[in-house]
């Protein structure tokens, strides 16, 4: 029984120990002032991890959003409402599936690679040269991805929505033969910018912060020896996903309550 007492306590250290670590490098990173001559670091980051994650982020919202037409339009149909499938398409989008979706995107190829770069910057004692010579790399190497993974997640989460229902109406409108008029007209009445599109955009920035603090800290805190970065980026994937999913939950039963 105290064996079991004693192995839980090291667990919750442990715990504790991490997240006390995590948070002080996001403190020290994100609330410092950003110096000027690091912007150019700030610029190609958000190229990384934003602008090289657009192909995929357009490719999946293109096909989910033809998808759900479809499938919408065959459950529809059925009551003869098939003019909603806009408004349907949209508020699924927007809401839920938009933010969701382009956040574990964002976490599989973005957040796992910023891990496997910084471990690797540390399994090379890089990280280590910078202190040496005066530089600190919290704000040269941390800072510049944190802020790049916050910048960056929305703008693909809104990518990820208007090329869904881009999707969805090529297969509802042009495919299926839904009255284009009644597609987007449902649509633009039902969808509100402050009760919709608004949870949307809160979503997609707090999933962005989550997931590339837990990316950069992951990283940051990896063994240097190639096993300790392949499982520091499996930990980014596995832990960025799951807490994109448990947040998601928790967002939407505060906004269903406002």
């Amino acid at each position: 029984m105290l064996a079991r007492l004693r192995q839980f306590g090291r667990a919750g250290l442990e715990i504790l120990s991490t997240l006390g670590r995590a948070g002080l490098i996001w403190w020290q990173a994100i609330f410092r002032r950003p110096q000027f001559r690091h912007w150019p670091l700030y610029v190609r980051q958000l190229y990384q991890l934003g602008v090289l994650s657009v192909l995929i982020v357009v490719l999946s919202g293109f096909s989910i959003g033809a998808v759900l037409a479809l499938q919408g339009y065959n459950q529809l149909v059925r009551y003869g409402s098939e003019s909603a499938l806009g408004l349907g398409v949209a508020l699924v989008l927007v809401q839920e599936i938009g933010p969701v979706v382009a956040a574990l995107l964002f976490t599989g190829r973005a957040g796992s690679a910023v891990t496997a770069e910084i471990g690797l910057m540390k399994a090379t004692e890089q990280l280590s040269s910078m202190e040496m010579i005066g530089v600190d790399p919290l704000q040269r190497i941390v800072a510049p991805r944190l802020w790049a993974g916050f910048i960056s997640m929305p703008i693909l989460a809104a990518m990820f929505s208007v090329v869904g229902i881009w999707g969805a109406s090529l297969v509802g409108v042009d495919w299926l033969g839904v009255y284009e008029g009644a597609f987007w007209s449902t649509m633009q009445e039902g969808v509100d910018l402050r009760t919709d599109v608004l949870k949307g955009v809160v979503k997609s920035v707090i999933f962005g912060l989550v997931v590339t603090w837990i990316a950069v800290y992951q990283g940051y805190d990896a063994l240097p020896t190639s096993e300790g970065i392949s499982a520091a980026t499996t930990r980014t994937v596995v832990y960025g996903s799951v807490s994109v999913l448990v947040l998601d939950f928790f967002l939407t039963l505060v906004m269903f309550q406002l």
